[in-house]
């Protein structure tokens, strides 16, 4: 089972990569390395988390294909997947070639049209011959998202879990930042066994450790929208000592209880954040930040357009412009130093102002956290982790190696989590140990009771919507393709003991 001090405390139905028999096998690596922003890495983080799993695997005789989603390139409103560019992993790769050492590959999969991506094809057979042979390090797929079959729920979806299974001989999910149940994070579980990556282990660990935080336990919270707030708010009301708001979910706030109006502040908005207002009449845990800059105009920070004004000043029926940040001194009032000062858990998922042009409110926070050097601290993934290293280098850097820290990769997964009050509620965390269940791998719970069986697969059976069969992949073996597919037609390949086949129902 390893050295225990690498262990972590996680459910032991849950399916560990480290207990997993890798040795020559074709690991299927699905990550989360969304940090691509118009062709460029907005920061490494993210993917230097995921390091320590690839490392696992190819140092256990593993050969990984990795997978990751980049942005959101389908267009709900008009039905349409565009494959930009810029939202190609190249950056990724280049950053995992420089920084490793090693040769990653990228398939070119020709798009159909605006329908993106629809089959992976045989011209990936000759990269996982170099797989094999060690002449390469690893296949990098292109964006998940790219793929028609990725976000789909019928046919497509199908048709595309079937081929990613024909390319490997197991799946780990190293991906805790995309708890969506899509194609790579949840359908190919039903398909392949399966496991949970080293960082999806310390993610489950830290954020079962948020579920049952020392007191006092302080939670700060903004956002652009309070809709999508209002469950994990909610949740997190009921669980903090005290709350603290940022953004528009904070100026609904502010709306709701003084009867002010605030540009850009829905009156949807102000309406489900009466429910707030309502528990905190009996609670009184929000602590207010009574100091807020108010600006003219969205158009950046023009001189004599903004100006800090205090809530003290609000009067039912009054208009005020944007609110765009916290006032830096709003930290410095009582009631929030205590608050945060006295803590002995802080959870942030909060950018308090309108970066890049107004930030001094999130730096001010960011430092005033870090100066209670006795709490533990945990910061939700994207934008808040962004504007921390932008507007805090030294302190962000110092953060990733000091154990009062704990930076999720996921914030959005993390208040998902907080609004189920269960780590393994996630759809991709369940899938995990359902596949357990169903493929008989270990477990430190089967391991414990002798209950393991190995890797033994399911008796499936091919989707009515394929005509072709998963085949041994040794080289020089080729695929078989249907004749109607054309030369690079799609290509279900497996790399274990005989024929399987695989049935609709597993879906």
């Amino acid at each position: 089972m390893g050295d225990s001090k690498y262990e972590y405390k996680v459910d032991p139905r849950l399916p560990l990569v480290q207990d997993a028999d890798l040795q020559d096998k074709i690991v299927l690596l699905r990550v989360d390395h969304n940090v691509v922003k118009k062709g460029k890495i907005l920061d490494q983080y993210r993917i230097d988390c995921t390091l320590a799993t690839l490392y696992n695997i190819a140092e256990r005789g593993g050969r990984p294909i990795l997978m990751t989603h980049v942005n959101r390139p389908y267009d709900k409103k008009t039905k349409t997947l565009k494959c930009d560019p810029n939202d190609a992993v190249d950056a990724v790769v280049t950053y995992l070639q420089r920084k490793l050492r090693i040769k990653f590959a990228v398939p070119n999969f020709q798009p159909r049209g605006d329908k993106g991506i629809l089959d992976i094809d045989t011209s990936i057979n000759h990269l996982i011959h170099d797989l094999r042979e060690r002449r390469i390090g690893g296949i990098y797929l292109p964006n998940t998202r790219w793929f028609a079959g990725e976000e789909d729920k019928g046919e497509q979806m199908q048709r595309f879990v079937v081929q990613l299974a024909g390319l490997a001989d197991c799946y780990v999910n190293d991906a805790f930042g995309s708890w969506q149940p899509h194609a790579t994070t949840f359908h190919i579980t039903k398909l392949l066994p399966s496991y949970a990556g080293l960082l999806m282990q310390s993610e489950l660990e830290h954020v079962s450790e948020i579920l049952r935080p020392s007191r006092p336990f302080v939670s700060i919270v903004a956002g652009s929208k309070y809709d999508t707030k209002i469950g994990p708010l909610s949740k997190i009301y009921e669980t903090v000592d005290h709350l603290l708001l940022g953004g528009v979910v904070y100026n609904a706030y502010l709306c709701a209880k003084y009867g002010v109006k605030i540009k850009g502040v829905d009156d949807s908005d102000v309406e489900l954040a009466k429910g707030l207002v309502k528990q905190d009449e009996q609670a009184k845990k929000l602590v207010e930040l009574p100091y807020l800059v108010e600006s003219d105009t969205l158009d950046g920070r023009k001189e004599g357009q903004y100006r800090t004004i205090s809530t003290a000043d609000f009067k039912p029926g009054h208009s005020y412009g944007y609110i765009l940040d916290t006032d830096p001194k709003s930290f410095e009032v009582p009631e929030v130093a205590r608050a945060l000062s006295e803590a002995k858990t802080i959870f942030v998922n909060a950018v308090m102002g309108f970066t890049p042009f107004f930030f001094e409110g999130t730096k001010k926070m960011d430092e005033v956290i870090d100066s209670n050097t006795g709490a533990q601290k945990y910061y939700g993934g994207g934008d808040t982790l962004q504007e921390l290293k932008s507007l805090n280098p030294g302190l962000y850097h110092a953060a990733i190696d000091n154990s009062k820290y704990y930076l999720f990769t996921g914030g959005g997964t993390v208040l998902t989590v907080i609004e189920k009050n269960d780590p393994y509620g996630l759809e991709p965390v369940k899938a995990l140990m359902d596949n357990a269940v169903a493929f008989g791998t270990p477990t430190r719970a089967s391991l414990r009771s002798g209950e393991a069986n190995g890797h033994n697969l399911p008796n499936l059976k091919v989707p009515p919507t394929s005509t072709y069969y998963a085949s041994l992949f040794e080289s020089p073996r080729v695929s078989k393709t249907p004749p109607s597919s054309g030369a690079n037609g799609p290509v279900f390949t497996r790399m274990d003991s005989g024929i399987k086949s695989y049935d609709t129902a597993a879906f």
